[in-house]
């Protein structure tokens, strides 16, 4: 849904229903898009898709990521140095 701020004041409530239907409005002023309105359920991760994320998946080819409670194991291991 597109909405001027003109209609931010005189239709509020057609704006929060159509939040309410998980739609994005978009606010425009003189023609230019200034701000997107995203619902709160959108915003807090409720009903979304993870595996649809861009970033879900990226190290699948990466070997040394096979065994991720090893993989973390050495990330926590303290540092050695050689002397």
């Amino acid at each position: 849904m597109q909405a001027t701020f003109l209609d931010l004041r005189r239709r509020m409530a057609d704006i929060l229903r159509a939040l309410e239907r998980n739609e994005r409005v978009t606010v425009t002023y003189r023609g230019r898009k200034v701000a997107v309105l995203v619902p709160a359920a959108e915003e807090d991760g409720v009903g979304r898709d993870v595996a649809g994320h861009p970033a879900c998946g990226m190290w699948a080819d990466r070997d040394d990521m096979a065994d991720v409670d090893g993989h973390v194991r050495r990330l926590r291991e303290g540092r050695r140095h050689a002397l």
